[in-house]
């Protein structure tokens, strides 16, 4: 039997381990991507391996994230960025310049390489046939340093795309279909590997809107084949020297397989407050809209952009909608202020925002109390926009614009013949927003704002560990519950101390001083705990705070490695029911715990309710060595290990 194209990737590269789904195995990783909201962190962390200067083919630092500027700490941050690249061989992205996967398709993506990247939509990567996957900053950290990275060798999916998207059907739909079917847990221990005819009709900005949501299907990651394709556009990027063929051999083996009849798609839209909670366009069409926001990694590229701007031209929002308008990236925007374009979104009373995250994140834009909100995000967590009571619908494009002049959710089929936009065959290449590192790195001095402070480290591990259950949360909490991640504290991303008076409360506003007064304790989550971005804030903050374990249902991949990567112990009930029978403040024990750290299931005590529930650390060994000695820095510091350079 032949292999897929993602198992040709991993084997490529495999380090340690076998392709068995389950088993840990360890990948070489060629490139990185970080972002400055998660950057700072992975890059204090870069400095306390000590390593002069990264090992990858290539990493890149992108500042895309924390863009409002209201005080010194963002832009200090951005220079303590900057001068880090600079000194250790890394390629700087200056404010500006665009966001990160989307400049990372247009500008540094390789088919067939690996990426590893502080942001969970990293993924995005595999719309041009990359093994693009999304971690916490500590394992990229490692990676610069060319460590290998280690996961579960994940099931491989075959996804055939039967037919092809009728008129005013997008990419999106087809994303949407599979959160539908699936849902935000269906993708877990998954690669989804998309093939067929109907995936050859797909352009790379369409593929890779695919692979961005992915991330919300709680997949590892996704992938199309790099094929023609592909090259047409790393040809029109100037690129063509960077495309290899990675497709799937005839007789590939896969572990499962699904299928989507795209010419029996329509368009659809994710209502509140997840983004598998999906419905058909034409049964929302009496909600009145107050905001529409287009862009995001998901949905900002040149043709999304284009579509947009005919849709608009010679046209005006309504008067009870505010539009804006963010291009993924410098090269999209100055194409469109070049052909025309840009003028008829200004004209219709679009406001065009820069080339950043921004209202994705919560970085302003937040909408009005109670609005209804549409957009080509990826995500539409309650509160993520800035305002906890409004109602966020995910949608197309396509969709987005045609509300916007209409004033409600609108089918756009009732639009009439949809624009059809052709893929560039050359685009506008200017990289003179990119940095590059110096040669001699002794010369560049670290500049530190007074806002960056030291990563907390936790402690190696006790016989007894005990403490207060501090709060208890349902499914499918989001690492923005955990962690929020507004605009009001994005600046602080660099400063754990002052972000951990935040840490959980949107579900419980009292965690943080519960933690504190109890000298830290546990937390108790349902099922698929810490979903959404890849922030090891939400760990860090809580290891801050003192918090020694995490009881859960069941965790999401990478919030559960960044745990384990910080030296918190992740445990799952044995028997989902004992979940209902601890309560907060219920104070819990682990005794023996040199002795149950190297056990598939350990015991814990209730001393309030005198009883004892078995919890599953289903982990590695290697793993296990991390919860030992208090985290991945610490293992390494006591083991004096080094990285595989």
């Amino acid at each position: 039997m032949g292999l897929n194209a993602a198992k040709k990737i991993i084997k490529n590269h495999l380090v340690k381990g076998e392709m068995v789904p389950g088993r840990e195995i360890a990948i070489k990783i060629d490139r990185t991507l970080t972002q400055d909201s998660t950057g700072t962190m992975a890059y204090l962390q870069f400095e306390a391996l000590g390593i002069d200067r990264v090992k990858t083919k290539k990493s890149v630092a992108f500042i895309d994230h924390n863009m409002l500027q209201s005080g010194p700490e963002n832009a200090d941050d951005h220079l303590y960025i900057q001068t880090m690249a600079k000194k250790h061989g890394i390629y700087f992205s200056r404010p500006g310049n665009g966001i990160c996967h989307q400049v990372n398709l247009e500008r540094f993506g390789v088919p067939g390489d690996t990426l590893l990247g502080s942001d969970s939509h990293t993924p995005t990567a595999g719309g041009i046939g990359m093994l693009a996957i999304g971690a916490g900053g500590l394992d990229v950290a490692v990676a610069m340093g060319g460590g290998e990275y280690y996961l579960n060798m994940p099931k491989i999916v075959k996804v055939n795309l039967e037919g092809k998207l009728r008129e005013w059907v997008t990419a999106k739909d087809i994303i949407l279909e599979m959160l539908k079917r699936l849902t935000v847990k269906g993708g877990i221990g998954k690669i989804f590997e998309y093939v067929g005819e109907g995936a050859k009709t797909l352009s790379v900005p369409e593929r890779a809107t695919i692979t961005n949501m992915g991330a919300e299907l709680g997949a590892t990651t996704s992938i199309f084949p790099s094929d023609d394709v592909v090259y047409k556009f790393l040809k029109a990027q100037g690129r063509e020297k960077d495309f290899s063929c990675v497709e799937p051999d005839e007789d590939a083996g896969y572990d499962e397989e699904m299928k989507i009849d795209l010419s029996s798609l329509e368009p659809m839209a994710a209502c509140p407050h997840s983004p598998d909670k999906v419905a058909a366009v034409s049964e929302l069409e009496s909600i009145k809209v107050n905001q529409v926001c287009i862009g995001s990694c998901t949905n900002s590229s040149y043709v999304d952009m284009m579509k947009v701007a005919n849709i608009l031209k010679g046209r005006t929002v309504d008067e009870n909608v505010s539009l804006t308008i963010s291009p993924g990236s410098r090269q999209v925007l100055n194409m469109l202020s070049k052909n025309g374009a840009l003028g008829y979104m200004i004209g219709a009373g679009a406001r065009v925002l820069e080339s950043a995250c921004g209202p994705c994140i919560g970085m302003g834009q937040s909408p009005a109390t109670d609005a209804v909100s549409l957009r080509t995000f990826n995500r539409n967590f309650e509160g993520r926009s800035g305002t906890k009571s409004a109602k966020v619908y995910l949608v197309s494009p396509e969709v987005a614009a045609v509300s916007a002049l209409t004033g409600h959710i609108t089918d756009p089929r009732c639009f009439g013949k949809p624009y059809e936009i052709d893929m560039p065959k050359e685009f506008l290449i200017d990289d003179n927003m990119v940095v590059k590192p110096s040669e001699n790195g002794d010369n560049v001095k670290i500049m530190r704002g007074p806002n960056i402070k030291p990563f907390p480290k936790a402690k190696p591990l006790t016989d007894v560990i005990s403490g207060k259950v501090l709060t208890k949360v349902g499914n499918n909490i989001t690492t923005d519950h955990i962690m929020p991640s507004n605009a009001k504290l994005l600046p602080y991303r660099s400063n754990i101390p002052y972000l951990s008076n935040y840490c959980l409360t949107p579900c419980d506003k009292d965690f943080p001083s519960k933690a504190r007064k109890n000298s830290g304790g546990f937390i108790l989550a349902g099922e698929n705990y810490g979903q959404g971005s890849s922030r090891e804030h939400a760990a860090l903050a809580p290891l801050y705070l003192g918090v020694k374990a995490v009881f859960a249902k069941s965790f999401a991949r990478i919030h559960r490695q960044n745990l384990i990567n910080n030296g918190i112990i992740p445990l799952a009930f044995k028997k989902p029911e004992d979940y209902e029978d601890i309560d907060v403040m219920d104070e819990l024990e682990m005794v023996d715990m040199f002795e149950q750290i190297d056990s598939d299931v350990i015991v814990v005590k209730n001393k309030t309710k005198n009883k004892e529930y078995n919890m599953s650390f289903n982990v590695t060994q290697r793993q296990r060595n991390m919860i030992k000695y208090g985290g991945l820095l610490n293992l390494m510091k006591e083991q004096h290990l080094k990285l595989n350079i």
